[in-house]
């Protein structure tokens, strides 16, 4: 095993801040310059692994595998992307909405890694303003935050989307919903939500008279975001990859960006274990 794919379901709300201001928002995530969607860049999930591998019992393998200032390591760590989007709707709790452009990306990464010969996507036309989810019935209104959509029946791939999804979420219970909470929507209707859609937050800093004295905004992927990132191995040493696929079964929980001390960041790990179509 040269190369593996890790999902990553986030637990809390995840804020991988950008660096920089954008409008309204004052601490804004990190975000790709094309798409706009939202990603944790791949330095700061590699650092986030070796933080966490260096308080295990890989300890002692932690510069051998990510390396260090004067070498790298043996392992290269992807961006995290993002691939389900918790959105609020009438109709139960949220819905993981995705579209056709992030799974078409998602599967070329598994070609990629080889854990599909083929890619059996077979492309999905979605036109702006329908769904295609199993949360209602054919024709049905659904509505995901203001916005309403027409619901369409799901095709030949919807069964297949689902079973390659499932194998990046750790959670059996989440596996078992996700039937009945995925929705696919157009690839410019995702990027809507993808940019406007996720968790802003005032945060408030007071002196000692409990006046404010800093306000600021700050945005976060929700809970339930489900993002994936690749550890490819650097020599074709499938040993490294698979050492840290085994620490990966023994440490599932990861904490990624900042605001560690107020509970944000936390996310659970599942190595994919799809198998080949």
């Amino acid at each position: 095993m040269e190369a593996m794919m890790v999902g990553m379901l986030a637990e809390t709300p995840v804020h991988s801040g950008s660096g920089q201001s954008m409008g309204a928002i004052d601490l804004p995530v990190q975000r790709e310059a094309t798409t706009s969607y939202p990603i944790i860049v791949g330095s700061s999930v590699k650092g986030s692994m070796r933080d966490a591998v260096e308080k295990t019992e890989l300890k002692t393998r932690v510069d051998e595998l990510f390396g260090i200032a004067e070498t790298a390591g043996q392992v290269g760590v992807t961006d995290a992307r993002l691939l389900l989007l918790p959105v609020r709707t009438l109709h139960q709790a949220y819905l993981w909405v995705t579209c056709p452009y992030a799974l078409e990306k998602f599967y070329r990464d598994l070609l990629l890694l080889g854990l599909h010969e083929q890619s059996y996507w077979q492309g999905l036309q979605i036109a702006d303003h329908e769904v295609m989810t199993e949360a209602g019935e054919t024709g049905q209104a659904i509505y995901l935050e203001e916005y309403v959509y027409t619901q369409v029946n799901p095709n030949a791939d919807w069964d297949r989307i689902l079973e390659t999804l499932k194998p990046l979420m750790h959670h059996e219970q989440a596996r078992l919903r996700l039937p009945q909470q995925l929705a696919i929507i157009s690839d410019a209707e995702f990027r809507h939500f993808a940019e406007y859609g996720l968790t802003v937050r005032a945060r408030n800093q007071l002196n000692d008279d409990k006046k404010s004295q800093n306000l600021w905004y700050e945005e976060s992927l929700p809970p339930d975001t489900l993002l994936y990132f690749m550890v490819i191995s650097r020599f074709h040493d499938d040993k490294a990859v698979a050492d840290i696929g085994e620490w990966l079964v023994r440490h599932p929980y990861l904490q990624v960006g900042g605001n560690e001390s107020v509970g944000q960041g936390w996310c659970i790990l599942q190595q994919y274990s799809g198998g080949v179509a």
